[in-house]
């Protein structure tokens, strides 16, 4: 019988990192001690269980059934902890604390120099860290961040964030730029048909906006040749502006420079959800729910353009 009664809350949260981590390399960095260490609090965690929590895995290690258990524990027990701790926050006059933020640049533009500036006068303090990654990455970031600003294509949260809190706080179309001078910047709106011909500038594979690109190629059975792959937005504008190729734009959070045009996709899915991620005991915090509520309602400004400095308004 696993004793759970008995596990020290720091084995707890020592299991519940090697999940979300995946390696002792990487949970011994996040914890601030060595991988010798590491395994040394996971043999007293086993001889606390009664069990093996941790199995040989290729050149590394996992969660043995009875470890995952106990993981997932770990996250209930910080969840309940927070609510308490909550509470106790909520007798103060109003929410203190620092709150950290991992977001994707091109959302981070609008969203975050907003919040802070609103934030200005609270106790609050806001410490942002932008990053650009896959869609299966954002998860992953959730365990060094409060907060972690992601988006995807394909459904309302980033793949494998199903066990994080998470927030909507947009969802925004993604246009086709053009270069002015192009043969279809004077159309309305454009169609798989008409761009699959078309060079593009695309991004990495796994990174959301490609998932657009393929639902074009497999509408219209036409390989799009992707002449790069970038991840900034502005270096994919210059691109365009230079007559390399298309691209895809967020509608509301780029600020299209001149010389580009853009305009509505029809006949794919071509949107994407702007959604904030946080660990479920993190996302008891009070100050982590203040930030997520004022997040959300900047989100639906944003997307409506009634944000002063927003790019682009709906076509």
């Amino acid at each position: 019988m696993v004793k759970v009664a008995f596990m020290d809350p720091r084995h707890l949260e020592l299991l519940r990192e090697l999940a979300d981590r995946g390696t002792l390399t990487a949970v011994a960095t996040a914890t601030h001690r060595t991988p010798s260490a590491v395994s040394q609090q996971l043999r007293s965690a086993e001889r606390e269980a009664g069990m093996p929590l941790v199995e040989s895995h290729g050149r590394g290690v996992r969660l043995t059934r009875a470890g995952l258990l106990l993981a997932e524990g770990a996250v209930d027990v910080a969840t309940a902890l927070a609510r308490v701790r909550a509470r106790l926050d909520a007798l103060r006059d109003a929410p203190v604390g620092t709150v950290t933020i991992g977001a994707l640049p091109s959302a981070a533009e609008v969203l975050v120099p907003e919040l802070v500036n609103r934030l200005q006068d609270s106790g609050i303090r806001i410490v942002l860290e932008d990053f650009d990654v896959a869609e299966s990455d954002f998860a992953g970031r959730a365990a060094d961040h409060d907060i972690v600003i992601g988006h995807t294509i394909t459904g309302e949260a980033p793949a494998g964030s199903t066990h994080l809190h998470h927030r909507s706080l947009a969802e925004e179309p993604l246009d086709v730029a053009l270069p002015v001078g192009h043969r279809l910047a004077r159309r309305r709106q454009l169609t798989p048909d008409l761009v699959a011909g078309e060079r593009w500038i695309g991004v990495p594979e796994g990174y959301p906006f490609d998932t657009v690109l393929i639902a074009i190629e497999n509408a219209t059975g036409r390989r799009i040749d992707r002449v790069q792959r970038l991840r900034d937005n502005r270096v994919v504008e210059a691109m365009v502006a230079r007559g390399l190729g298309l691209a895809l734009l967020p509608r509301f959070t780029t600020r299209v420079r001149p010389g580009v045009v853009t305009k509505p996709l029809t006949g794919v899915r071509a949107a994407r959800h702007v959604v904030a991620l946080s660990r479920p005991d993190v996302a008891e915090r009070v100050a982590v729910r203040a930030v997520l509520d004022l997040l959300a309602e900047i989100g639906t400004q944003a997307s409506s353009g009634e944000l002063p400095h927003t790019g682009r308004k709906r076509p």
